[in-house]
């Protein structure tokens, strides 16, 4: 089992916990608000299948790629699954999905440069990107820094948790040019959901006054190719490559 497996376990059990829960249903409202108004025909989401980050997603095609020891996930399913090896290889063709996500894959992932030059590579021109990521200068960051001193972790124990600003270098070298950026999850880094409910009203003060210090962001970018200018609905009707991924066939899980 991959280093990237392993963190993807350790990501699975403390997502049960009150803190992970918190998390992940800021993302699942989050997410769902944004693919909503994002048009095409194929989308993707890598990694995390506790998230169903494309349930509101128009799209006739929703694929979710996840590693051979993903945990089986409760609930509808509205994806076709593919078994993916190695995210850094995955078997769709070049310039065929209009919207990619990575839920929290690049910082638990050995190469996420390759990542993303392999999300950049099946994007159509204008296709779109979304990103999250537990956000280092956040106190839930600062909880994870000190634990890591004392070898007692809040959150996760991480590869390595990346910047949004470290982030856009990365894909301004790829020619993704980043649209809008959101931060969310301002309660205290508390492991009681009594205590984290109690906290709720900094929700609104934290993304009023300080909505740089969430504990987790939303990034979104554009995949801009030069020189190309796309005219009205006219590029519907351009022939689409063909996805190539084997499915496994859903379950009701």
């Amino acid at each position: 089992m991959d280093a990237l497996e392993k963190h993807i376990i350790d990501l699975d059990a403390w997502l049960s916990l009150p803190a992970g829960q918190y998390i992940k249903d800021w993302e699942q409202a989050a997410l769902s608000r944004l693919v909503v108004d994002i048009f095409g025909f194929h989308a993707l989401q890598i990694g995390m299948p506790q998230i169903d980050a494309l349930s509101a997603s128009r799209m006739p095609h929703r694929w979710q790629s996840v590693g051979p020891h993903a945990p089986r996930v409760a609930g509808p399913a509205t994806r076709a699954i593919a078994v993916v090896h190695d995210f850094t290889e995955l078997p769709f063709d070049s310039q065929c999905m209009d919207l990619v996500i990575l839920p929290h894959v690049l910082e638990f992932a050995e190469e996420p440069h390759q990542i993303l030059r392999e999300v950049e590579r099946i994007l159509i021109p204008e296709g779109r990107l979304l990103i999250t990521g537990f956000n280092r200068a956040s106190s839930w960051g600062a909880r994870q820094a000190l634990g890591r001193l004392r070898d007692s972790y809040f959150l996760p124990k991480e590869g390595e948790f990346i910047s949004p600003a470290r982030l856009k270098d990365w894909l301004k070298l790829l020619s993704m040019e980043v649209g809008s950026l959101e931060y969310g999850c301002y309660a205290l880094p508390l492991r009681s959901e009594k205590w984290l409910q109690r906290n709720a009203m900094l929700e609104k003060i934290g993304k009023r006054w300080c909505p740089f210090v969430g504990a987790v962001y939303m990034m979104q970018a554009v995949k801009r190719v030069r020189g190309m200018h796309l005219i009205g609905p006219a590029w519907k009707n351009k022939k689409r490559a063909r996805v190539q991924a084997v499915p496994v066939a859903n379950s009701k899980k």
